[in-house]
């Protein structure tokens, strides 16, 4: 909790900053979002750099992912990447996301880490904007194949 007022301002900046992204919920809203709903009903691993929260994933009980967002002086640096493997870890099996279509930068990069589309919408979404779930799955080997 002592961690959830840095993340709710990282998303507040990506909203802020992304010119295709509606402001559907006031700064404060999001904050009381996190508190009440994100940080106490799943876990949300962060990525601390020399003190700084430079990143965070909130994982649900189900294996979604319900948010992956990085403090832009962070971003491309591998910390996205070092976040989703820990998701991974920590579900063994499958996680699931939703990520928006004009998202082309999160597409390429959840791709990259194994992920693949499976069903898009046209905006069924409090934004309006069309969006895509995308799926990852463990790989499980027999001993055969090992």
């Amino acid at each position: 909790m002592a961690d959830m007022d840095v993340c709710a301002d990282i998303f507040n900046r990506w909203v802020d900053a992304t010119a295709w992204m509606p402001r559907v919920h006031a700064p404060a809203d999001v904050q009381r979002y996190y508190r009440e709903v994100l940080f106490a009903n799943g876990e949300v691993i962060v990525a601390d750099c020399q003190g700084e929260i430079a990143g965070f994933l909130a994982l649900a009980e189900n294996g979604f992912v319900s948010a992956l967002y990085l403090d832009e002086r962070y971003r491309g640096v591998g910390i996205g990447t070092a976040l989703l493997r820990e998701a991974k870890e920590r579900a063994k099996t499958e996680l699931r996301l939703w990520t928006f279509e004009h998202n082309t930068g999160a597409q390429r990069f959840y791709r990259r880490e194994g992920f693949f589309p499976l069903r898009r919408t046209n905006g069924d979404n409090e934004e309006g904007l069309p969006d895509i779930l995308y799926s990852w799955r463990a790989v499980s080997f027999s001993g055969r194949e090992a």
